[in-house]
């Protein structure tokens, strides 16, 4: 897919559709004014019919209109215009790039950058038109071959604007269309099943991404090299499994000898709960147990694209936890990396397990910040359901930091407490730390578990249990999230230090 921006006369452009906004009183976007004019009214004519009412993602093609030279103009409902939301914007968005994949049309242009949305700049709506129109183009097929793509699917999707924003929109398209093709990336490797998506897979995977970007160096560790290291907490996990563990680090580099961010991954591919057992309704969905590692990845292959001027670096510790005679049992105790011991009182709660070894191991790469991605408690789910991701931080600058990150890219956070308070929830009377704290605030207690491994670096966790996936029905799959508020972390730290 080809993205470009274009300020030239919308009568006369020489493209194969234009997509322009309509609301849901019947009145017209300045784009779709300019054609209804050229075309004599003909666009009221049409709105006076009932065929289209404005409502969000609504769509309506009109061919061969008189005085516009492309043979289609899409109409694209886009609800109030005093009050277009993120929400109806995304909607409207992802349902034209969808039309436009589908009706043959090969070449477009989206003038959807002249809808009003409430305090959002012009570059934020071109930078969601190319994300919405990156992700709307996702088909999984590597294990559905019937799976079809259109016979002619969209391949050049151009933005209108004014002379005077071409710069401006053209650094948003192509920071947007990096954003959803690394969500992409991220929603590939979260559908694919666990018999395929294995720790090694995603070792391949990282390699291959190594191999693609040369500002990209991607090394593996093997289980002989953890257990040298004393990474007992996280090989505890993995002794369940007939598939061994990896661990697996993504080195960009963009920006010299400056101290790194850390991303680290939850990488666990197929998680039964181990000998705590999870129930077998919903099971398969324990694939996406790896949605955090997918959105290191998808975050590394973005920001390569772009070629930012940042250091960061993936870290992904990746695993099955399954119930096997040598698996963890409740009340086995391990010593983690950092010399701590851990009591497993329940061998489901293994995220926390696999996350901590490659937090301490996070330490060599002197980072300025660390940053955990996890699918890591059911209890967020019902705190924030899967609208928002849990935010928990020792360091309340990079809380606000990625809650305006949120913000900005409109994949939002919300923060909750990491308090002393909380923290004798996990005490264990035979070991360091219990690796749950009981029924209550199971959230925070799992991020205080973290906490322990984090003291000596600025560092946040996102809980992305509820907003890595869909579940159940047609729209099952993974979302690719939080890629786009990762992205735009790093964007603001390279803003604001320069």
């Amino acid at each position: 897919m080809q993205y470009f921006v274009t300020s030239d006369d919308l009568t006369s452009l020489q493209t194969e559709s234009i997509a322009v906004a309509i609301y849901d009183d019947k009145a017209l976007s300045p784009s779709a004014e300019i054609l209804d004019k050229a075309s004599n009214g003909a666009i009221k004519r049409i709105l006076e019919t009932g065929d289209l009412t404005g409502k969000p993602g609504q769509t309506l093609f009109i061919h061969h209109l008189e005085g516009v030279s492309s043979p289609r103009v899409l109409l694209i409902g886009a609800g109030k215009a005093d009050s277009c939301s993120e929400n109806d914007f995304n909607t409207a968005t992802t349902a034209c790039a969808k039309a436009l994949d589908s009706s043959g049309a090969q070449t477009a242009v989206s003038c959807l950058t002249d809808i009003v949305v409430k305090d959002r700049s012009v570059a934020w709506k071109a930078r969601q038109i190319a994300t919405n129109t990156a992700t709307s183009q996702y088909l999984f097929t590597q294990t559905k071959p019937s799976s079809k793509r259109n016979e002619n699917p969209l391949t050049q999707l151009s933005i209108h604007c004014s002379d005077s924003e071409v710069a401006e929109i053209g650094q948003a398209v192509e920071r947007g269309a990096a954003i959803g093709e690394g969500m992409n990336l991220a929603r590939n490797l979260g559908d694919l099943p666990g018999n395929v998506c294995t720790p090694s897979y995603l070792a391949e995977q990282a390699i291959s991404i190594g191999q693609q970007y040369p500002t990209v160096t991607t090394t593996i560790l093997e289980e002989a090299d953890m257990e040298a290291l004393g990474m007992g907490s996280l090989l505890s996990v993995s002794r369940g499994s007939r598939q061994p563990a990896k661990l697996i680090t993504m080195e960009y580099k963009g920006a010299g000898d400056a101290k790194p961010v850390v991303l680290v991954g939850k990488g666990l591919t197929f998680d039964a709960g181990g000998i705590s057992l999870k129930p077998s309704q919903g099971m398969d969905e324990m694939k996406y147990d790896m949605c955090g590692s997918a959105s290191v990845f998808g975050t590394i292959d973005a920001i390569a694209k772009l070629g930012l001027p940042i250091n960061v670096v993936g870290v992904v510790p990746s695993s099955e936890n399954m119930p096997d005679g040598d698996a963890n049992k409740p009340g086995d105790i391990v010593t983690s990396m950092a010399g701590k011991t851990i009591e497993i009182l329940n061998t489901d709660a293994e995220g926390r397990l696999i996350l901590c070894d490659a937090l301490t191991y996070s330490e060599r790469f002197d980072p300025e910040i660390v940053i955990d991605i996890a699918t890591l408690t059911g209890a967020i789910i019902v705190a924030l359901g899967s609208t928002t991701t849990g935010l928990m931080s020792n360091n309340q600058q990079l809380a606000d930091d990625l809650l305006k990150a949120g913000h900005d890219s409109f994949d939002r956070a919300w923060q909750l407490p990491l308090w002393d308070d909380y923290q004798p929830l996990l005490d264990s009377n035979f070991a360091d730390i219990a690796n749950i704290g009981g029924k209550e605030a199971g959230s925070v207690t799992a991020a205080c578990f973290l906490s322990r491994f984090t003291e000596k670096y600025t560092w946040a966790h996102l809980d992305i249990a509820g907003t890595a996936w869909t579940s159940g029905g047609k729209n099952k799959g993974a979302s690719g999230r939080p890629v786009p508020m990762l992205v735009q972390y790093l964007l603001n730290r390279i803003e604001t230090q320069n």
